[in-house]
């Protein structure tokens, strides 16, 4: 299954690596795009459920690489006001 690597900037100019277990996040986030912190978490949220999903369809059993990474996210954006934005960097 092909897998992609998504690179953020968050509001504090911290940047990240993260990780998604399908090329489904590229229906959810464009490189150079920047969401707002409440919009990110939708986004990501859903491309990493999918993923998640698409291997348990295909293996028998749901990605935990996929909901760490979800649960990683969903960690940092509490620490950011919801109308602030993260940068989407790049898709790879």
């Amino acid at each position: 299954m092909p897998e992609a690597t998504f690179r953020i900037r968050w509001p504090d100019g911290t940047e990240e690596a993260c990780y998604s277990p399908s090329t489904v996040i590229f229906n959810h986030l464009t490189a150079g795009e920047a969401y707002r912190v409440d919009d990110f978490h939708a986004r990501t949220r859903t491309a990493l459920d999918l993923a998640a999903r698409r291997v348990e369809a295909k293996f028998g059993f749901r990605c935990t690489s996929a909901d760490a990474q979800a649960a990683r996210i969903a960690a940092a954006v509490a620490r950011y006001d919801p109308e602030e934005t993260v940068t989407c960097l790049s898709i790879h």
